[in-house]
């Protein structure tokens, strides 16, 4: 029972919006009518201002650190489990009940997972993500680009460790699926570039 139970948190979990309901509280609006219509961080700081966007961030990374943790409580430590937890807090975020199956794009929430998971790989491949979004100034990109080295990223620091590696590869496909649009966009030369002129609370 105890598995399952850690599964259904990190799904749940997951599926907090909090971008949405920070952005509700702040504003009486819907972040998803606004801006590229995400309710991740990046779209957060765009249409509502920093202080928002650095909430949601912060709070989507917790839950995702937060689903692994427990997992980890609930199961005597099984790294099978741990993973599996990973992959599905992320779910939650990206697929949320509380929004029709309509979510985010999981990236805050995998570096949550992750950061209690493999913190080394997680952190490589940050430098990646700041260094593309310092380079081309897309979010998106630098997204994409850091999940598609994240596998490898774990398999060098963290050796081939199965249940590590299959929810590397899963969390990096989801981030990529998640972020078709934003290829499009790229490929198109339409893609909107961060600004740290977002904007003011």
């Amino acid at each position: 029972m105890m598995p399952i139970a850690a599964l259904l948190l990190a799904y749940f979990l997951g599926a907090i919006p909090f971008g949405y309901l920070l952005v509700k509280w702040k504003t009486g609006g819907d972040v998803r009518g606004a801006g590229s219509g995400n309710i991740g961080a990046t779209n957060v700081v765009r249409t509502t201002g920093w202080g928002v966007g650095v909430a949601t961030l912060l709070l989507d990374i917790a839950k995702g650190y937060l689903a692994v943790w427990a997992a980890g409580r609930l199961t005597g430590g099984d790294v099978h489990f741990k993973a599996a937890a990973a992959v599905v807090v992320m779910l939650g975020h990206a697929y949320t009940v509380f929004l029709g199956f309509h979510g985010g794009k999981a990236v805050a929430s995998f570096v949550g997972a992750f950061l209690c998971l493999t913190p080394l790989a997680l952190a490589a491949v940050l430098v990646v993500f700041v260094g593309v979004v310092a380079w081309s100034r897309y979010v998106s990109l630098g997204s994409i680009v850091a999940a598609a080295v994240f596998p490898l990223a774990v398999w060098l620091i963290s050796g081939l460790i199965w249940p590590l590696e299959t929810a590397a590869a899963i969390a990096a496909a989801l981030i990529i699926y998640k972020h078709s649009s934003n290829i499009r966009k790229l490929r198109a030369g339409t893609e909107s570039a961060f600004s740290f002129g977002a904007k003011k609370q």
